[in-house]
């Protein structure tokens, strides 16, 4: 039986997170743009542009996700986050015309993580980045599926390579159910075992009967 010294634990879903993911890890230290809205004393060597031993009111940097999530309030001003360019108005529209032309890849590569992390931010358009979010994966999904489920066998380096994380995940999940099906089909299949949903059912039932 084939082991792995790591099983990979699957991200959190929307706004959540799990912090024993490590898609999750490397998600919560992408770095947004900032704005303080107070002064931070003797916090001035987390800014690299200058030597003052103080952060000022109204400096613009770039902090991780996981610290500005942290110091993010909405009733104590403290500090305001700006939308990184990929969730701003103009890719928006091209999102909206052609979510395929994009490489999310590139753009990202957590499109869709980071994009749900910045809805806990307070912000206006809101609205309109879980919109496009949503019709992005819509409309990439079925094209990323159907490329999947055609490439038996094949380098498929040039088909995730414009694939954002969570897309990658898909696609990998897609090849998967292709070779189990063809292995399947050519009588090299293994032994069908029950699901282990099944299994758990089963022994509850058998916790539930008397002795």
């Amino acid at each position: 039986m084939d082991t792995q010294s790591y099983l990979p634990l699957q991200p959190g879903v929307g706004m959540e997170e799990n912090f024993l993911s490590l898609d999750d890890i490397l998600l919560s230290h992408e770095r947004l743009p900032i704005r303080t809205e107070c002064s931070f004393p003797r916090l001035g060597y987390l800014e690299k542009s200058t030597d003052a031993q103080d952060i000022p009111e109204g400096t613009k940097m770039e902090l991780p996700l996981w610290l500005s999530k942290g110091l993010y309030e909405k009733k104590r001003r403290v500090l305001s986050v700006e939308l990184p360019k990929v969730y701003r108005e103009g890719w928006r529209t091209v999102f909206n015309a052609d979510p395929n032309v994009v490489d999310l890849h590139k753009m990202g590569p957590y499109y869709y993580g980071l994009g749900s992390q910045m809805l806990h931010f307070d912000s206006p358009e809101n609205p309109e980045i879980a919109q496009t979010l949503l019709q992005t994966f819509i409309g990439r999904f079925r094209r990323n599926m159907d490329s999947s489920q055609n490439a038996y066998n094949e380098d498929t380096s040039a088909l995730v390579e414009r694939l954002d994380c969570l897309e990658k995940a898909l696609f990998t999940s897609g090849q998967s159910g292709l070779n189990g099906f063809q292995s399947w089909e050519k009588g090299r299949a293994s032994q069908l075992t029950a699901s282990s949903l099944v299994l758990n059912y089963r022994k509850r039932k058998m916790a539930d009967v008397p002795p």
